[in-house]
């Protein structure tokens, strides 16, 4: 494909956050190469891109940076790409018959927007309702860390939060409420600073009218879904 039409497909999608699939859109060889061999070579392509921009590589203050962003990219940011470093979420049985629903609020949520590589910074609120079942508490936020830690549109994390912790637990009773802000909105384009964007989803029990309400409840969100 030309550049010229690369471009015009690209402003004819314009500001789209729809996700193309529930999974991340991997390559199959995805992990053929390990991390220092991935450090290598996105450090000479950010080399590429800042000499390009006509940054000064030989400046104190730039040299160290392709290296600095290469480590970020692989080993944090974009760290919940590689299956290996999948939490483990055991579960225990649930003896003490609690029988409401579980809320886990405010987890915080750093992500990147697989369309500009520009920040999602927000909160997610996580809840489910047992079926024998229990998961520790921070295996809820490490779930959200690990979908988080990746090229993402909300509303594929959003679901991914949900599928995984309906896998560990063995129930379809999940829900999953993320409040965030895209820099891709607030600090270019239309540079709406007050802006967020609502995603959810609700599996089984939380369908209901009355349980997504004292869901919504729990979590001081006043927004109809």
């Amino acid at each position: 494909m030309k550049l010229d039409d690369l471009l015009e497909n690209v402003e004819e999608r314009g500001d789209n956050h729809a996700g193309a699939s529930r999974e991340t859109p991997l390559r199959d060889n995805a992990f053929d190469l390990d991390d220092q061999e991935k450090i290598t070579l996105i450090q000479d392509d950010v080399k590429r891109i800042l000499e390009t921009l006509g940054m000064d590589l030989t400046d104190d203050s730039l040299k160290g940076t392709p290296l600095r962003v290469a480590k970020m990219f692989v080993k944090e940011i974009f760290g919940g790409l590689h299956p290996d470093r999948k939490p483990k979420a055991s579960t225990f049985e649930n003896k003490y018959q609690y029988g409401e629903m579980l809320v886990e609020k405010n987890i915080t949520v750093y992500s990147t927007c697989e369309h500009h590589l520009l920040p999602i910074v927000g909160k997610a609120h996580v809840a489910y309702i047992s079926k024998g079942n229990v998961v520790g508490l921070s295996k809820m936020n490490r779930i959200v860390d690990y979908y988080a830690k990746r090229p993402q549109v909300q509303e594929r994390l959003t679901l991914q939060i949900v599928e995984e912790l309906q896998k560990v637990l063995g129930t379809e009773d999940v829900a999953c409420v993320i409040d965030a802000k895209h820099l891709c909105v607030n600090s270019r384009g239309i540079r709406d600073i007050d802006s967020s964007t609502v995603t959810s989803e609700f599996g089984g029990q939380f369908k209901d009218k009355e349980t997504k309400r004292e869901f919504l409840d729990y979590i001081k969100l006043d927004t109809e879904f």
